[in-house]
């Protein structure tokens, strides 16, 4: 089971709270985040960033056809 640092905590409450306030935008895009998933990533990616305990990434695998 992944464990989590009290930073990665702190960021993904930052970052919900943002969202619910409809202040919490996406990165390269600029457009305003909806998605619950979409704001615990950038929560996620924000404590990875400042250094937290957060595990890494999943990779995605691709197909080869």
């Amino acid at each position: 089971m992944a464990s989590y640092g009290k930073k990665a905590s702190e960021k993904v409450e930052k970052a919900m709270h943002e969202r619910n306030e409809g202040t919490l935008k996406s990165g390269v895009s600029g457009k305003k985040v909806t998605s619950r998933k979409q704001a615990i990533a950038i929560g996620l990616s924000e404590a990875r960033a400042a250094g937290g305990k957060v595990p890494a990434k999943k990779s995605t695998a691709s197909k080869s056809a």
